[in-house]
């Protein structure tokens, strides 16, 4: 039995909210911290790895899994199915193991009606203003005009579920946000439902006493 049960991670921002680099770092910070590797009904890539990039999955097999409760979540984007396999993740938690997931709060919704939700910790990052969210989208210079555009009609309508999520943080600045989520992590992972020895220890000291009653 590993020492404490391993943490859902799920991290979810509006684009350009600074999620990203902060999931980097937190595996930086803790390489133990996985990635959870999505399922997709969409094609491989060039390059990609069935298993590593993605699950690649048939549209039948797909709903298949679903209709047995086998996806943690699931969304139809863009005309593919993408979702979280379950099975996976339970070991994971199962060996003491973190899994970060990226997902928007449709997705933590999911995950917090499922039954792995007493190991789910869910943190929402916001920029500190909308101005400089859009800053932020233009400086990484990928995207076009109609592109941000798009991306920041989308962003109010995810920043207005962050009352879902467990924790909010406001991300004006990355070390001080990185240092707040390690803080939360470490807390979290202390939380009863992550110590599977609790129970028993709890029970030797219930003996011991006894025996000197």
């Amino acid at each position: 039995m590993a020492d404490r049960r391993g943490l859902l991670i799920i991290l979810s921002s509006p684009s350009g909210a600074g999620k990203s680099t902060l999931a980097k770092r937190l595996r930086d910070w803790d390489p133990s911290i996985s990635f959870s590797v999505s399922a997709t009904t969409r094609p491989p890539r060039p390059g990609e790895v069935d298993g590593e990039d993605y699950y690649f999955l048939s549209e039948e097999s797909f709903k298949k899994q679903v209709s047995n409760g086998e996806m943690l979540e699931h969304a139809h984007v863009f005309g593919n199915f993408y979702g979280s396999p379950k099975a996976p993740v339970q070991e994971a938690i199962n060996s003491g193991c973190d899994v970060l997931f990226d997902v928007d709060w449709q997705g933590e919704l999911q995950i917090r009606n499922s039954d792995l939700a007493p190991h789910a910790l869910s943190i929402f990052l916001l920029p500190p203003s909308i101005k400089e969210l859009r800053n932020r989208l233009i400086a990484r210079g990928k995207d076009s005009e109609d592109t941000i555009k798009g991306r920041m009609e989308k962003s109010w309508a995810e920043i207005s579920h962050w009352g879902y999520y467990d924790f909010v943080l406001v991300n004006d600045d990355l070390d001080t946000t990185e240092q707040r989520l390690r803080t939360v992590i470490e807390a979290t992972r202390l939380r009863r439902a992550q110590q599977p020895r609790l129970l028993s220890h709890v029970r030797a000291l219930q003996a011991e006493f006894e025996e000197m009653s």
